[in-house]
């Protein structure tokens, strides 16, 4: 779309161009020049959107194009003479409004009925429009059977209230809107009631928010059908015609009108636009058009941002203030339609504020601006009031009136900072009241860094949300912690956020956490900077803004070292430790971890994640306790695992020369990992197997530990180089994802590997038994030929990961401390991904050793640590470049990507 407006479509210049009746005339079938003529007109149309013409014009015009050829179609038939008989524009085509490829609802409308010798001439008429690929809806009805439609189905009264006579006799339609005005249909208490009921339907089916991340245009709260409930209940309330009626019923300000245009002219170029693209009556703005669309509509990649990313943004706030606008237009109208003989119930809270019938108000419109701070004490009041309704809309309007003294002057306000920390520290549903804050622009004017990520998205299906609807989610998990209902989701963490000291400093931290994302840089340590600026402005000790700005600068080093490191290594766990400074920042790390971890991304939080943190946040514990400074004795750690696991295998029997035997064959990594019961329970079963030949294949579902709730697989068989590669096929043909992989090779024969897996609904196998026997005789059948390589399995990718492909990235480096190389992949999700991965060590003689395994939206952000043959780290500088070649080559093929990182 061009940067400079271009001239727009002229219907009346094209029609006087087309002669239609003298096309029809000289044609045996009226099909061709019809077609000939919508297709040109399209084309125009289409030419002039894609040159910057106005959008309104445009879906005017291409109405009155349909409008003329109906009109001329009608009157080849006889009964279009007739004054009993009228053809009407329904719905969205009655108001006018007509994209390229919307429906056009009809309806013929007769007075007493149809007549028979009508019937056939309409049954061509119709066929006629549909030969014409006309995307029609249609009905025929009487007056009364149109009066009685109406009475028993509400959407059909909606549709007769936006109606036009195309072609006939024009009292047949009054006649019918003097009836559907009427009570005789509905009253106007009822409709209202209907309507809103409706939206309320609405807004639930789109999880009653503006932020998904492929809204519907028409749909979603905010869009089109929010403007379009407004004009309904005015125009069956007042009779209004036009949206700009409003404003003389004074319904609304000027400003608020100009609002609502301008929000709706923008959804109107979304719309036309994506249905060009689709070529078909498509509302959804689904990522395969959305790069598209931002293109077309002259938003640009930046340095910082994409293009689509400024397109989505300005979405977002577009729904938002519209979102803002009706909430205000229909608590008005509330009032107006239902609550107009409703007595009025005062009840006084202060000097500036009380509560009329439910609803926070001001006692006059003008206290904002005598008194500034006011607009921080109404959300003050309404937490300290949970029992209110909201705020009334004639004090939404005062606030939207006197923001603009929300400045720095009111920022540096005592008043103003003081009632802010007293809305942190009031215990109620924070959330809510920051998000009413948000949607009425006082939040973002208050925190001018918040401000700048309203609306601010990240194009990937790992940011579920945008940027402030994440943070508020933050939020929102902080207060649920405090709830009974979040023990069994949140064990660890519901308990621990009653311990802590300061609940105001986690609520800070949640805020500021991600505020400074889309700046570049790092926006964890930009953040700490905001968020130490901020505890200053509001008299925070320094003691809680060191710790404040702490927790922002290292929100993230907790997920990436659960996820990304291992954690059964004490090494890591004494290295993290060493970066935590007390217990207390570790509880607030912890609490604020889970909460983050639970709002990026519905499907993220799970229980394997919840168990790496919380095994993290106990070893690191136990590392504070004893002091980051002494370091840690691996020998004595070793030893100490040996002899608890040892009793527990003699108490079983077992003969300690057997155990000596079996262990000597294992490296010191087994000891370091894995728990003493896991040890001596995999111990006992492999010296029961004893020569059989056959693969040990143990599988059990996993109940307390850092493996709660996921199902545990244990490998015990003769030593191959492809038991990895092998071992993933297998299970992901068997449609087991697998969260971590452990290889133990040692310097026997034989090789014990460990896998974590969950079904494709995140449960373990054990609710399953069938499945877990068929799992368990699959594996043995495969892995005991060498020859019988399992294939990688080959399943259709979704719809949406198709259209976030992007380069594999690969990094090598080698660890010092554990004389291993780590290799981490990010890469987009794929069926049979790890299988592939494997496949690619194996062919290189790379040895696995331990996998770390993540999956987050469209990406997988997997975590390897392998060995060369002979156990040491991968020194050889041409094996690195040909493993990074490999693994970006093979991967990328599949989805088409190119471009890549070097190793």
């Amino acid at each position: 779309m061009s940067d400079t407006p271009g001239d727009t479509f002229q219907l009346d210049d094209f029609l006087a161009r087309e002669d239609l009746p003298g096309a029809l005339a000289g044609s045996p079938s009226p099909v061709a020049p019809v077609r000939g003529l919508l297709k040109r007109g399209q084309q125009a149309m289409t030419e002039s959107f894609m040159a910057g013409g106005d959008v309104r014009q445009l879906v005017a015009a291409r109405a009155g194009l349909v409008d003329h050829v109906l009109a001329t179609l009608w009157r080849r038939w006889p009964f279009s003479i007739s004054g009993d008989i009228s053809l009407i524009a329904v719905g969205g085509y009655g108001r006018g409004e007509l994209h390229p490829h919307s429906d056009i609802d009809l309806l013929i409308l007769a007075r007493e009925g149809i007549h028979e010798e009508w019937q056939e001439g309409l049954s061509e008429f119709i066929t006629l429009l549909w030969d014409l690929r006309l995307d029609i809806g249609h009905s025929v009805r009487s007056l009364e059977e149109c009066v009685a439609a109406a009475r028993e189905d509400v959407t059909i009264l909606t549709n007769l209230l936006e109606s036009r006579t195309l072609t006939g006799d024009p009292q047949l339609l009054k006649q019918l809107s003097q009836r559907v005005y009427s009570d005789e249909v509905s009253s106007d208490e009822d409709y209202f009631v209907a309507k809103r009921e409706e939206q309320r339907q609405r807004h639930r089916k789109y999880g009653d928010t503006e932020y998904n991340l492929e809204p519907n245009l028409k749909g979603s709260p905010g869009a089109l059908r929010d403007i379009q409930t407004i004009m309904w209940i005015t125009r069956r309330h007042f009779g209004l015609s036009e949206a700009a009626d409003l404003v003389d019923y004074r319904i609304l300000s000027d400003e608020e009108f100009a609002m609502m245009r301008d929000g709706e002219t923008f959804l109107w170029q979304l719309r036309y636009g994506l249905q060009l693209l689709a070529e078909r009556n498509e509302n959804r703005l689904l990522f395969d058009h959305q790069r598209s669309l931002a293109t077309i509509l002259g938003f640009h990649d930046q340095e910082k941002q994409l293009g689509v990313e400024l397109m989505m943004q300005h979405y977002y706030r577009c729904v938002l203030s519209l979102a803002e606008l009706t909430d205000v237009i229909l608590q008005h109208l509330d009032e107006l339609i239902l609550r107009r003989h409703e007595r009025k119930e005062i009840t006084p809270l202060n000097k500036r504020f009380q509560l009329r019938n439910g609803y926070l108000e001001a006692v006059n419109t003008q206290v904002f601006a005598y008194a500034p701070y006011a607009m921080m004490e109404i959300f003050v009041l309404m937490a300290q009031h949970p029992e209110s309704k909201g705020i009334r809309a004639p004090t939404i309007r005062a606030i939207r009136a006197h923001r603009h003294l929300i400045d720095d002057a009111f920022r540096q306000d005592l008043a103003c900072s003081t009632l802010f920390m007293e809305l942190l520290r009031t215990p109620h549903e924070l959330d809510r009241t920051l998000s009413t804050m948000k949607r009425y622009n006082v939040l973002g004017r208050y925190l001018p860094e918040f401000g700048q990520i309203i609306g601010q998205m990240q194009h990937d299906l790992f940011h579920v949300y945008t940027v402030d609807a994440h943070t508020i989610r933050v939020i929102s998990n902080m207060e649920l912690l405090r709830r009974p209902e979040a023990r069994d989701r949140y064990p660890l963490a519901s308990r621990m956020v009653h311990h802590l000291p300061k609940p105001e400093l986690l609520y800070i931290a949640g805020l500021y956490h991600d505020i400074a994302k889309g700046r570049g840089g790092n926006h964890s340590e930009l953040g700490a900077v905001d968020a130490a600026a901020f505890c200053r402005r509001h008299h925070l000790s320094d003691r809680d803004t060191q710790l404040v700005a702490w927790l922002v600068e290292y929100h993230l080093v907790m997920s990436i070292t659960a996820q990304k490191s291992d954690i059964t290594d004490p090494d890591i766990i004494h290295d993290f430790a060493r970066r935590v400074p007390s217990k207390v920042h570790l509880d607030y790390l912890y609490v604020l971890t889970v909460c983050d971890i639970s709002a990026t991304n519905p499907t993220l939080w799970s229980t394997w994640r919840d168990s790496l943190l919380r095994q993290l946040y106990i070893e690191t514990k136990r590392s504070l306790r004893r002091g980051t400074d002494r370091p840690f004795d691996r020998d004595e750690w070793i030893k100490a695992t040996r002899s608890e696991a040892r009793e527990m295998l003699l108490a079983q029997k077992h003969a300690p020369a057997q155990i000596d035997r079996l262990w000597q064959s294992l490296d010191d990594e087994y000891f370091l990992q894995d728990s003493t019961v896991d040890i001596a329970w995999q111990t006992s079963a492999i010296l029961r197997h004893g020569d059989n030949p056959e693969p040990l294949v143990l599988i059990r579902d996993t109940t307390g530990g850092p493996t709660d709730g996921y199902t545990q697989i244990v490998i015990y068989m003769a030593e191959r180089p492809d038991l990895f590669a092998a071992t993933t096929a297998v299970l992901e043909q068997l449609n087991l994802n697998i969260v971590d992989a452990r290889i133990n090779s040692g310097s026997g024969p034989n090789s014990l590997s460990s896998y974590i897996v969950v079904d494709e609904l995140g449960q373990p196998l054990g609710k399953d038994p069938a499945r877990r026997d068929r799992t368990r005789q699959r594996l043995v059948e495969e892995l005991d030929d060498p020859e019988d390589y399992p294939d990688i399995i080959q399943r259709r990718v979704s719809r949406q990961l198709k259209h976030f492909a992007f380069p594999t990235q690969v990094t090598l480096s080698n660890e010092t401390l554990n004389q291993r190389t780590v290799l981490e992949v990010i890469t987009p999700d794929r069926p049979g991904l790890l299988a592939r991965i494997a496949r690619i060590l194996l062919s290189l003689q790379v040895r696995l050793v331990n996998a770390k395994i993540a999956t987050l939206g469209e990406r997988v952000e997997d975590v390897f640590f392998v060995t060369d043959q002979s156990g040491d780290p991968i020194q050889d500088q041409e094996l690195c470049q040909q493993l990074h070649d490999e693994l970006c080559q093979q991967l990328d093929e599949i989805t088409g990507a190119n471009g890549h990182t070097d190793p």
